[in-house]
């Protein structure tokens, strides 16, 4: 199962959710690949120095015949390996802006290696442009991070928009696994008003479980851990394991549903 995070407005948690849903996937024990697609390189530096990279993201997609193993990197997880991004990431619309194959690219990659994985993570920038798009190709699923905010909605309706024509033609097996409500204050009417609002958008597409703003998962990608090995026993670390559980238990409905 191969899971976009996205969300084209920056802010929403969609970094801290990459690192710690697919580190606490890998706690459970499933084998997993999360593939940094952002130039900032956010997931990618919380897991290794950016000096020890030499391949990455936009050599994976520029150089199509060099193998997988050139660009996939252990983390300090068990079971969880990275493809990391660097800022030369940034060049690569223009570099593919005349091919007709520009967002195949990725999924053509994936193909090659999908199997050895149980779970795909494709961390996007904020943005909808070709990385995203890339990303929306080449996954099964998405999963969108929404921030408790008065303008937690805004843009949403562009990446549904994305995500249909996506659906109508390159990929029309991709599906909305659910929304994330991220950075609630449970102090604040504010974040409960929000709540209410994005559960009667959503439905049941929207996780029971809610991402509280929280200073340790700010903390710990700086000391380059997840919340499990940086503040195990924080809220943050507690409501990603409660992600995790849902998370698994949405996919595995979904996949009896198609297997039904």
């Amino acid at each position: 199962m191969i899971i976009a995070i996205a969300n084209q407005k920056g802010g929403v948690g969609k970094t801290t959710t990459a690192i710690n849903l697919s580190a606490a996937c890998a706690i459970r024990g499933k084998k997993v690949l999360l593939i940094d697609l952002d130039p900032q390189s956010n997931t990618s530096i919380s897991f290794i120095e950016p000096e020890e990279v030499n391949g990455g993201t936009y050599e994976l997609l520029t150089e199509t015949k060099r193998p997988w193993e050139d660009f996939i990197y252990e983390t300090k997880v068990e079971n969880l390996k990275i493809v990391p991004s660097r800022i030369n990431l940034a060049k690569l619309e223009a570099k593919l802006l005349t091919d007709f194959d520009a967002v195949f690219r990725l999924r053509d990659r994936i193909e090659q290696i999908k199997r050895e994985y149980d779970l795909i993570f494709l961390d996007t920038p904020p943005t909808l442009g070709l990385l995203t798009v890339n990303a929306l190709v080449a996954a099964t699923h998405v999963l969108i991070p929404i921030q408790s905010s008065y303008f937690a909605l805004e843009g949403t309706d562009d990446l549904l928009e994305t995500i249909e024509k996506v659906r109508s033609r390159p990929n029309p097996e991709l599906r909305l696994l659910g929304v994330l409500i991220t950075l609630y204050d449970r102090r604040t009417t504010l974040s409960k008003d929000v709540e209410e609002q994005i559960r009667s958008v959503f439905g049941d597409k929207a996780f029971k479980t809610v991402i509280s703003r929280s200073v340790r998962l700010e903390e710990s990608p700086a000391h380059k851990e997840t919340i499990f090995a940086y503040a195990p026993e924080s809220s943050g670390a507690r409501e990603y394991k409660e992600l995790c559980e849902e998370f698994l238990s949405r996919i595995g409905e979904e996949v009896r549903s198609t297997n039904a």
